[in-house]
C-alpha cells in the first residue's frame, strides 16, 4: 500500500520534517496547513522540496467547519476553499480533508450539510481535486463514520468520498464492523493512531496522546481489517498528535512511524490468512472468507517472517572496565554465582548459576568497553533464546532493526543480532522452549578456577524472570513497539508507581509462555531514582536498571545470600504491620519475611515474594523473586522499596 504520513506528526522545521520522513522510505505525506503557513517559501518550491525527497503531497489538511452553515458564513467558506485549493495545485496534493463541524453557528440539517459539501466537491472537480469528510469525534452534528457516510452518499457527488480515522472511531467506543460495507472506492483516505485507553476529554485524548499503531491500546488491526475488506486500496497513513512526539528527534520518530504500518499490515494479513482459510476462532461466513481471499490477491500487504516463540533469557552482558569487572564478579559470587570460563580470545567472563548465565564484558576498544565509558557499568547485551535465530534476526531488519556483528576469533560462537533502541544488542541464540541457549563454545574453564577452595556455593537462583528498563520520557513509546512488533511480546496493565519524588510509569510485557518478562520505566519527574538513573546513560535514555532472578524458595536462598554479606534494601517494620492488617497472614510468616526484608503480594490466582539489593555502582539492583502462580511483578510494593532505598541504610 502507499504509506504516508501527517507531518504533524514530526519535530522539526517541515525541511527537517520531509528529510526524515523520506529517510524512513515513506511514499507520501499529508501536508498539515500550519506547517505550509509557517513555510519559508512557496507552494511550488514544497512541492519540488518533496518530488527531490521521493514524496508526494497526498494530502491537504483540514479545511474546518464547513458543511451546515448559514447561507452568508457557506459563501465565505467557499471563498475560503478556493484559496486552499490554489494552493493544492501548486503543491500537487489532490485530495482535501474536510473535518465535521464544530462550530456553534452550523446547523444540524442533513439536506443542507449534504448540499453544502456537493457544491464545495463540483467547485474541487472543476480543479480535478477531490474532497474527503471525515467524522470528528467532538463534530457538533457528526461524530461517528457512519453519519459522515450518511452525508456523502446524499451528496452524491464522485468527487466526494469519506476519510477514515481510527482515532475519531475507537476513541468513541464505535463498532467498526460496518465499514466492510462501504464501496471501498467512496473511501479517499485512511489515517491510523493508536492511543492508550484514558478517561479524559476526547479533543484533550486526540491533541495530546495519540501514538503509532502498536503503542497504544485500540483494537487497530480490527478497524484496518474492515477497512481492507470494504475494497479500499489508497493510502495508509498516520495523523499522530502527541506531545512527547513533537520534541523527539524526528529520524527515531520517522523510523518508528514506518515499523509500526509495517508491524500493522503483518498482523491484518495474518488475519486475513486465517479469516480466508477458516481457523479463525468463530467459522466465517463464505461471503467473508472470499472477501479475505479478494482483499489478498488486491493488496500486498507487507510479509516478514513470523515472529518466533521465545525460549528465555539466554544471557546478559555488562560492559565494565578492569576494575568495575573485579567488582562485578565479586558481587555475583556473593549471589552464588560461579566463574564458569574465559573468553577465547576476549577480557570477557562468564558466570553462571542454575540457568542463569551473566557475562562479563571488559574487553578493550568493544562496544561494551564504549558503552561503560558513556553511562558506567550497565548491561549492554542480552540474549534470547529462539529456534531459529536467523529467522528472528530478519524479522528483525524487516520491521528496521540494525543488524549487529560482533568481532570474532577462529571457531567461535556466530549469534545473529540487532540493534534495540538506545544501543543495547539483543543476540538470538540457538535453543527450544525452556533453555537457556549453549555458550560453552565460546569459554574455556581458568585453570585457576578448578583448584579454588573458597569457590562460591549456589544460593538456589535459577532463572532471570524479567528485566526492567529505565526509560527517557521520549523513549517509551519506542520500547512498546520494539517489543511488540520485533520480540513479539504482549503488554500487561500499564501503572503508575508512587516513588517519594515522583511518578513512575510501568508496564510489562511478557511472551505468551512467560518465559520472557520486560517492564517499561519512565519517571514523570527528573528527581525519582529512575530518572537519575536514566539521565546517567547519556543519549541512549534507555537502560536495564533492575533484574529479577527467581528461585524456588526465597528463605533458603535470602538466608545463604545473607551469609555471603549481599546487601539487601531493609523494608520498614511498618510495612510488615500494615501486611498484617491488610491480608490474611500468619503472623509468624510475616515475621520471618520481615527477618529477611522479604516483600509479599498475591493475586487471586497466587503469591509473590521478592527482595532487593542496594544497587551496583547506582546503576542497577537485583531482585530475587519467587512466583507461586503469580503472574505479576509485585507493583504493590514498589513505593515500600523506592522509599526504603531513597532513605538507605543496612538494618
Amino acid at each position: 500500500m502507499r504509506r504516508s504520513i501527517a507531518t504533524v506528526s514530526m519535530s522539526g522545521t517541515l525541511r527537517q520534517k520531509l528529510e526524515a520522513i523520506a529517510a524512513a522510505r515513506f511514499d507520501a505525506i499529508e501536508l498539515f496547513e500550519n506547517d505550509f503557513i509557517n513555510f519559508n517559501g512557496s507552494a511550488t518550491e514544497l512541492r519540488a522540496m518533496a518530488a527531490d525527497l521521493g514524496l508526494g503531497i497526498d494530502l491537504y489538511q483540514p479545511l474546518r467547519d464547513f458543511e451546515g452553515m448559514p447561507d452568508e458564513l457557506f459563501r465565505r467558506n467557499l471563498e475560503r476553499a478556493e484559496r486552499k485549493f490554489d494552493v493544492m495545485q501548486a503543491l500537487g496534493a489532490p485530495l482535501m480533508l474536510v473535518c465535521s463541524n464544530t462550530s456553534p453557528q452550523s446547523q444540524g440539517d442533513a439536506e443542507r450539510s449534504a448540499a453544502q459539501l456537493h457544491e464545495l466537491a463540483e467547485r474541487a472537480a472543476r480543479r480535478n481535486l477531490r474532497i474527503g469528510f471525515e467524522a470528528l469525534a467532538w463534530g457538533r452534528w457528526v461524530k461517528l463514520y457512519a453519519q459522515a457516510w450518511r452525508l456523502v452518499e446524499r451528496a452524491n457527488h464522485p468527487h466526494l468520498g469519506l476519510i477514515l480515522d481510527s482515532f475519531h472511531t475507537l476513541s468513541l467506543g464505535d463498532d467498526p464492523a460496518g465499514i466492510k460495507d462501504i464501496p471501498g472506492e467512496r473511501i479517499f483516505f485512511v489515517q491510523m493512531a493508536d492511543a492508550p485507553l484514558l478517561a479524559m476529554d476526547v479533543l484533550q485524548w486526540a491533541r495530546h496522546h495519540r501514538n503509532f499503531p502498536g503503542q497504544g491500546q485500540f483494537d487497530l488491526e480490527n478497524f484496518f481489517e474492515k477497512t481492507l475488506l470494504s475494497g479500499y486500496d489508497g493510502n495508509l497513513s498516520l495523523e499522530i498528535f502527541n506531545d512527547v512526539f513533537r520534541e523527539t528527534p524526528n529520524r527515531r520518530t520517522a523510523v518508528d512511524a514506518m515499523r509500526s504500518l509495517l508491524y500493522l499490515e503483518s498482523q491484518v494479513r495474518r488475519r486475513l490468512e486465517r479469516l480466508r482459510d477458516g481457523t479463525d476462532q468463530d467459522a466465517p461466513s463464505d461471503a467473508l472468507r472470499e472477501m479475505a481471499d479478494s482483499t489478498l490477491r488486491r493488496i500486498e500487504l507487507f510479509d516478514p517472517p513470523d515472529a518466533l516463540p521465545l525460549g528465555g533469557i539466554a544471557f546478559l552482558e555488562f560492559g565494565v572496565d578492569d576494575e568495575a569487572a573485579v567488582a562485578l564478579g565479586a558481587l555475583f559470587e556473593q549471589l552464588g554465582f560461579a566463574r564458569a570460563g574465559r573468553h577465547r580470545s576476549k577480557a570477557v567472563t562468564l558466570y553462571r548459576q542454575g540457568g542463569i548465565k551473566l557475562i562479563v564484558n571488559a574487553q578493550p576498544g568493544s562496544d561494551a568497553r564504549a558503552r561503560f565509558d558513556q553511562q558506567g557499568p550497565s548491561v549492554c547485551a542480552l540474549g534470547l533464546v529462539t529456534s531459529d535465530p536467523a529467522r528472528a534476526a530478519n524479522r528483525a531488519s524487516a520491521l528496521l532493526s540494525a543488524r549487529y556483528d560482533s568481532p570474532r576469533g577462529p571457531n567461535e560462537l556466530r549469534l545473529p543480532a540487532i540493534v534495540a533502541p538506545g544501543g543495547t544488542v539483543v543476540h538470538f541464540v540457538p535453543g527450544a522452549a525452556g533453555d537457556v541457549g549453549g555458550l560453552a563454545a565460546d569459554f574455556v574453564p581458568e585453570a585457576s578456577e578448578a583448584s579454588r577452595t573458597d569457590a562460591p556455593a549456589a544460593c538456589g537462583l535459577q532463572a532471570i524472570d524479567h528485566i526492567a528498563m529505565g526509560l527517557a520520557n521520549d523513549q517509551f513509546d519506542t520500547w512498546m513497539l520494539f517489543c511488540r512488533a520485533v520480540l513479539g511480546l504482549q503488554p500487561g496493565e500499564s501503572l503508575e508507581l508512587a516513588d517519594p519524588f515522583g511518578l513512575i510509569r510501568s508496564c510489562g510485557l511478557a511472551n505468551a509462555g512467560r518465559s520472557v518478562r520486560m517492564v517499561l520505566n519512565v519517571s514523570l519527574s527528573q528527581r525519582t531514582r529512575t530518572a537519575r538513573q536514566v539521565s546517567a546513560t547519556g543519549r541512549s535514555g534507555a537502560s536495564v536498571h533492575h533484574i529479577a532472578l527467581r528461585c524456588d524458595d526465597i528463605f533458603a536462598a535470602m538466608t545463604r545470600l545473607r551469609a555471603n554479606d549481599v546487601r539487601f534494601v531493609p523494608i520498614s517494620g511498618n510495612y510488615y504491620d500494615d501486611l498484617l492488617a491488610r491480608l490474611d497472614l500468619d503472623e509468624p510468616l510475616v515475621r520471618r519475611m520481615q527477618a529477611l526484608d522479604i516483600l509479599y503480594d498475591r493475586s487471586t490466582t497466587g503469591e509473590y515474594f521478592h527482595a532487593y539489593t542496594e544497587a551496583f555502582a547506582d546503576r542497577f539492583f537485583f531482585e530475587i523473586v519467587q512466583r507461586n502462580d503469580y503472574d505479576g511483578y509485585g507493583a504493590v510494593n514498589a513505593p515500600a522499596r523506592m522509599a526504603s532505598q531513597e532513605q538507605g541504610g543496612q538494618r
